[in-house]
């Protein structure tokens, strides 16, 4: 059976093939009238747009490149990855866009990245869970528009950004655990290289000033087999520790099975707070009292921020959404 090709929709339709072409090409310049007449015509005959033929017009490729800057396990492991994909599927949708998921978690896995976005075959690239001093920014440099899902550490002011407010969430989780009465309050953090790790660990000793020692803080790399090794070396250094503010879910989901293992309870013995607020926070034992980010509402902003650059905006602002304290049964 013949495909239908855009003659056949203009005859439909009762308009021309030009005005057919610049509604598909998103002319907002096709009045009400025929736009209906057309859509009517593309249901009725089955016309799919060849996206090769329009991209040699709009010299456009109808595809977003989602970068991830961590090795693929952690892809699969942490789920406010998921949450993001999800959210930027949905959203470039609406715009007949599609997006390709690519991992950059090695020299290799970035110079594949690199070759594909120079070639051409992205409109946009959207930055997740970069870390400070990656190659692959730069390397980005010059190809299409660049939004960042977080800041990009040392390019705040050059790649635009949707983030939570880190620091403050942080603060609401120290100034919680201090008003629970907890006094030897202990960090896990994420890596010092992200602005998760350092802006949690910021909001943390703007409440524990001094108290906020080296000895009370460790460090993970946002997994949970790193919230456990992290809370085994808080645990040696102050066996004395009464809470705990882990700078994700899934570390403080490490950190509970640890605690469980040395025989500590929770809340009783130590206070668990977590950060996140994701799906791992109500399937722990017990819930975990943790700071929610609106994280749907952060890819949502992410999305919209790139698709302006795409379409020619020349500059858009950075967004940074509040976060919220969320109470359960671990602190």
């Amino acid at each position: 059976m013949k495909r239908p090709t855009i003659h056949d929709v203009a005859a439909a339709a009762g308009v021309s093939r030009g005005t057919v072409s610049r509604l598909l090409n998103g002319d907002k310049y096709v009045s009400p009238a025929a736009r209906a007449a057309i859509e009517r015509a593309i249901s009725e005959t089955g016309y799919v747009v060849n996206r090769a033929a329009r991209s040699l017009v709009t010299q456009r490729t109808g595809t977003v490149a989602m970068v991830m800057s961590e090795p693929h396990a952690k892809f699969f492991e942490d789920p406010n990855y998921s949450t993001l994909t999800r959210v930027a599927v949905r959203r470039l949708a609406e715009r007949d866009m599609s997006l390709v998921m690519m991992l950059a978690g090695d020299e290799g896995d970035r110079e594949r990245v690199v070759r594909y976005v120079r070639g051409g075959h992205a409109d946009g690239v959207l930055l997740v869970s970069t870390h400070a001093g990656d190659p692959l920014v730069d390397a980005l440099a010059a190809g299409p528009p660049a939004v960042s899902c977080g800041a990009v550490i040392g390019r705040e002011t050059i790649i635009p950004y949707a983030a939570t407010d880190e620091r403050l969430g942080a603060r609401q989780m120290a100034e919680y655990l201090v008003g629970q009465g907890r006094r030897r309050i202990a960090m896990i953090t994420g890596p010092m290289d992200t602005p998760g790790g350092i802006q949690r660990l910021e909001g943390f000793a703007d409440v524990l000033g001094r108290k906020a020692s080296r000895k009370l803080i460790a460090h993970g790399d946002w997994t949970q087999a790193s919230g456990e090794r992290a809370m085994a070396e808080l645990l040696e250094r102050a066996p004395d520790l009464d809470a705990v503010f882990v700078a994700s879910d899934l570390m403080a989901a490490g950190a509970l099975a640890t605690l469980r293992l040395t025989g500590r309870r929770v809340p009783d013995d130590v206070a668990v707070g977590g950060f996140d607020d994701s799906s791992v926070a109500v399937s722990t034992h017990p819930p975990l009292t943790t700071i929610r980010q609106p994280l749907a509402e952060v890819a949502q902003e992410t999305i919209r921020l790139l698709l302006a650059l795409i379409d020619g905006a020349g500059h858009v602002d950075p967004v940074v959404l509040p976060t919220e304290l969320v109470i359960r049964e671990s602190a």
